[in-house]
């Protein structure tokens, strides 16, 4: 099931399905209604809580299909605290594999939960900004926000 939830940075569309949010996606100009279900429900009110600064983590059940090694990325990501950045290569050894930053920057890339798995916390080891899959100007106002800045 689908759903479009207008936020600050523009349409995101939320895959769900009876348990879990399975997709968050930018820029996806379709608009699709949901179906009330726990779900979506949940996801919809931890994004409005988090985009008013109520919500620095997300409680609704995810489930993102990917390798091994892809879970394991996205894992770490989520331990990442609220208004904290790491470079690829912090999660590489977090993941105790240290000479994988690019190979957790590809990981980084497929995130299918954009947001609520913050892979806009990811930079590089020179603390630059360093691709995103939904704009760097959206990875910046994301994280601008978790600092309570102006974005």
């Amino acid at each position: 099931m689908e759903y479009t939830y207008d936020s600050p940075v523009g349409k995101l569309l939320i895959i769900y399905d009876d348990d879990h949010v399975t997709g968050l996606y930018f820029d996806k100009e379709q608009t699709a209604e949901h179906v009330h279900n726990a779900v979506i429900d949940q996801c919809v009110r931890e994004l409005d809580e988090y985009f008013n600064r109520q919500r620095t983590d997300f409680d609704v059940p995810v489930k993102a299909r990917g390798t091994a090694f892809q879970a394991d990325v996205w894992a770490a990501l989520c331990r990442i605290p609220y208004g904290n950045v790491v470079s690829y290569g912090h999660i590489a050894q977090e993941i105790g594999n240290p000479k994988a930053s690019r190979a957790v920057g590809m990981a980084n890339n497929k995130n299918p939960i954009s947001i609520i798995v913050p892979c806009h916390r990811v930079v590089g080891a020179n603390g630059k900004m360093v691709g995103y899959g939904g704009g760097l100007w959206r990875k910046e106002w994301l994280l601008a926000h978790e600092n309570n800045q102006k974005p």
